[in-house]
């Protein structure tokens, strides 16, 4: 064979044998790289809390162990941390979000941003990681307020503290009134759940609406010491720590608001979402999903979650991306209905 052609057929076969550039493993990818976690929320609320305590686990499950950095971007109830997710950050598996779940009703209710101009995202794009946990939101007041059940509240004013329109501890008291007939006065400007508690401890408020966790992790005595009166929890099912505290959807008085508290309920069951931004190549979303379902079995992390006080109970990325798909696609005239009750 003459030597030109012996060259060509010896750099075929060399070029055969070199893999693509492109086809790096996940190993080699996120070997020295650093993960960027972003939470939608304020640090020392129990977003924040459950958000760190993955950062802190997740790394050691993915193949080349990288660095965990999170990055606290509160403002707008969730909005603009879902907007920096899905539109400006890098989407080559080394940024995972943390929205606030407001932010997954905004495109039907549109209650952040009324007509839904702030929202810059398409929810069934982003690629659903999953929860780890489902937990209610708890209406309460304080024992010393003038009303402390519901029936009470239907002809005495208590007033609860918000920190937006929008948030659940707005939207939820304002359900209240238009379901029950409650008389509930919110004020907004509060800028955390533990600036309302505050509030609260003070006499400026009489009431508030906090996640379950959040309760527990910064005024656990006030159930102990039977400090406020807990009057529904706002979830599918009663939580296993407030087995005597009964559900909206229990105390509904007709089928109508039933079936808009269990949407509401819906919100609660994807309590803490982890999310990748659209466009993430397959494989690294197979082996960050890995990753994440590895962390929730991590005795390390099942360790911090008890000590920081909620249990792990998780939905994992395939049904919540059906539940997702649901809730973008739920009837109009259920939606106007709840939209009409949560902004008279």
């Amino acid at each position: 064979m003459p030597f030109a052609r012996l060259g060509r057929a010896l750099a075929l076969i060399l070029l055969a044998l070199t893999p693509p550039a492109h086809a790096q493993s996940i190993e080699d990818f996120y070997r020295g790289k650093t993960i960027t976690m972003l939470i939608g929320g304020s640090v020392g609320v129990s977003y924040d809390f459950v958000g760190r305590a993955v950062a802190a686990h997740m790394g050691k499950h993915i193949p080349g162990n990288p660095g965990f950095v999170v990055e606290n971007m509160p403002g707008a109830t969730g909005l603009i941390m879902t907007n920096t997710l899905y539109n400006r950050s890098k989407r080559d598996g080394t940024v995972i979000g943390m929205p606030n779940t407001n932010v997954i009703f905004e495109p039907t209710l549109k209650l952040l941003s009324r007509e839904g101009g702030a929202v810059q995202f398409d929810l069934e794009k982003f690629i659903w990681m999953g929860t780890p946990v489902q937990e209610p939101q708890i209406m309460m007041v304080a024992r010393s307020a003038p009303a402390t059940t519901l029936e009470q509240m239907k002809t005495t004013k208590i007033i609860f503290g918000s920190s937006g329109v929008g948030a659940d501890n707005y939207t939820l008291p304002q359900v209240a009134n238009r379901i029950w007939g409650a008389r509930n006065e919110i004020v907004l400007g509060y800028k955390s759940p533990t600036d309302i508690f505050l509030a609260l401890e003070r006499g400026e408020v009489q009431g508030v609406s906090a996640a379950l966790s959040t309760l527990l992790i910064n005024r656990s005595e006030w159930i102990r010491e039977n400090k406020v009166a807990l009057l529904m929890q706002f979830g599918a099912e009663r939580a296993r720590e407030l087995p005597d505290t009964p559900t909206a959807i229990e105390l509904a008085p007709n089928d109508e608001a039933r079936e808009m508290l269990k949407f509401i309920a819906a919100k609660f069951a994807l309590a803490r979402p982890f999310v990748l931004p659209p466009g993430t190549p397959p494989d690294r979303v197979r082996a960050l999903r890995e990753a994440y379902e590895a962390t929730l079995r991590d005795p390390g992390f099942l360790a911090d979650a008890k000590r920081i006080g909620f249990e792990v109970t998780p939905i994992d990325g395939d049904t919540m991306t059906r539940m997702i798909h649901d809730i973008q696609t739920t009837p109009a005239p259920t939606i106007e209905r709840l939209r009409a009750i949560i902004n008279p």
